[in-house]
């Protein structure tokens, strides 16, 4: 199996940009056994892609570089196809938790370091389940290093909780004042050390530890440490130089048994190294997940933030039962600006994938799922549980004023002219082959089938099965155009049927 996972990371790998002197790495070598799923947590998805995806994106983007390193190990073949390859981005095989031994955060970096060669760059460093990460933090973050001279920095949150639900490490910093009263001066709020909920519960009830900043002792004691609220997000900054000197330093002498990334706090501070941290911008943006109960409370947060996003823009009918694509959202909130008032409205239930692009005085019915290459036209109307969808590199185009009606599904290379109506119960396919291409002013209804049909403007076709043919309009004497009816494939397999008993 490393064989194989090894292979593969091996043809998705591209190299760094030589000219960026930023990197991001991107631990999603953990399976989760908390999460109690077959798949891996880094795959379980928030608003529609899974979690590691999200947080390589925002990365990428708030780091303003392509260059990222992701660290796989259990099920890293799935989570590096999941990612595929792209400009920039390399992977990195944490082999130790899969042969079930100690790794841990630092050693996954230390494997990270592995891939590239050493440079002058910043390195920053994010975990995969950060499911609701955004660009904005990432940027801010990014900001608040490179303006700061150190060469360590820690994002930190604050828990709201009750002490003894506090699973994260605590940031421990320079208080105020040492053990004999004297104020600490320009090192106090300095870190000295992050804490791990287990090594804290390890120290003896009413015990305390002592922590060594510049030449000072400070001792806290194991309640102290467990009421602090400030928190570790294992989100880090480095100076790549410091990070490669130092890494080798960490050793497995924790309650956990492993390499831990944060132990590099106190070892930066040993050798002279400035270390500092600073509070996120967003509380929620930083969340992460072990369990399936705050997966779907990311889930509940990020539905949330969608509909914030849009709903003094387009009327949605249930703020907390639809899905629009990330990229979907940004195209209709870019339309806006451009056209001004849409009147779109999105039904209860509603699915649009990415791809799809909508245009104003669209309907969507309740419960319709649009997925792939759909391009709606202005005032398209879609009817509760109708299903548009195509393949990759498909475009299906319904132009203006154009109608499908409920529970119809159209799938693939398909045009539907201007004026046309589907009505309800309609099955219409077109291929790369036998594209779908139906007039102006077109009615199909009935229990109807077409499939990589050519049919002429105002035609109406009802209870019909066609294939691949030519739907000509015929005027009758009258003036008015032939309807067609009935056009039903030969039967087959008559000896298989017969009377109920």
């Amino acid at each position: 199996m490393a064989t194989d996972t090894r292979r593969l990371l091996e043809q998705l790998q591209r190299p760094l940009a030589a000219d960026n002197p930023r990197l991001g790495i991107v631990l999603a070598a953990g399976h989760g056994k908390r999460i109690r799923s077959a798949t891996s947590k880094m795959l379980h998805e928030i608003w529609g892609r899974s979690t590691v995806q999200r947080v390589a994106d925002a990365v990428a983007k708030g780091v303003e570089s392509p260059n990222q390193v992701i660290v796989v190990g259990i099920k890293g073949e799935e989570v590096a196809r999941t990612l595929d390859a792209r400009e920039g981005r390399s992977f990195a095989y944490q082999e130790s938790p899969v042969l079930g031994l100690p790794g841990g955060t630092g050693d996954a970096v230390r494997v990270a370091l592995e891939q590239f060669d050493s440079g002058d760059r910043t390195v920053y460093v994010f975990p995969g389940d950060m499911g609701l990460l955004t660009q904005r933090v990432v940027a801010q973050f990014r900001q608040d290093f490179e303006a700061q001279s150190c060469d360590m920095m820690v994002l930190t949150g604050l828990y709201d909780g009750a002490a003894e639900s506090n699973y994260y490490g605590r940031i421990v910093r320079v208080p105020d004042v040492d053990a004999q009263g004297s104020p600490t001066g320009e090192d106090a709020g300095r870190v000295v050390a992050i804490k791990e909920h287990k090594d804290i519960l390890g120290l003896p009830i009413g015990g305390s530890e002592q922590l060594d900043y510049k030449g000072q002792s400070f001792t806290f004691t194991r309640d102290e440490l467990l009421h602090i609220n400030e928190i570790n997000t294992l989100v880090v900054a480095f100076r790549e130089s410091a990070l490669r000197e130092h890494i080798g330093a960490m050793d497995t002498d924790n309650v956990q048994g492993e390499l831990m990334l944060t132990d590099l706090v106190e070892i930066f501070n040993r050798n002279g190294l400035i270390v500092r941290a600073v509070p996120a911008v967003s509380e929620e943006e930083i969340l992460g997940f072990n369990v399936k109960s705050v997966w779907r409370q990311m889930e509940t947060i990020a539905t949330r933030r969608s509909y914030e996003r849009l709903m003094d823009i387009v009327t949605i009918v249930d703020e907390e039962d639809f899905f629009l694509d990330d990229d979907v959202i940004d195209q209709i909130i870019a339309l806006d600006e451009r056209s001004g008032p849409l009147d779109i409205v999105i039904g209860k239930g509603v699915q649009v994938g990415a791809g799809v692009q909508l245009a104003p005085k669209v309907h969507l019915g309740d419960r319709c799922r649009l997925s792939g290459g759909v391009l709606l036209g202005e005032g398209v109307q879609i009817g509760p549980g109708v299903e548009l969808s195509t393949y990759p590199e498909q475009t299906m185009h319904l132009r203006a004023g154009s109608q499908v009606l409920a529970r119809s599904v159209l799938k693939g290379n398909l045009d539907l002219g201007e004026g046309s109506r589907i009505e309800s119960g309609v099955l219409m396919t077109g291929s790369d082959t036998h594209p779908m291409r139906v007039g102006k002013g077109v009615t199909i209804k009935g229990t109807s089938y077409l499939y990589g049909c050519q049919v002429d403007d105002d035609v109406t076709i009802e209870h019909s099965v066609i294939k691949s043919r030519h739907v000509h309009r015929v005027l009758r004497r009258d003036g008015s155009v032939q309807p067609v009816r009935y056009v039903l494939p030969q039967p087959e397999g008559l000896d298989s049927i017969a009377p109920l008993d």
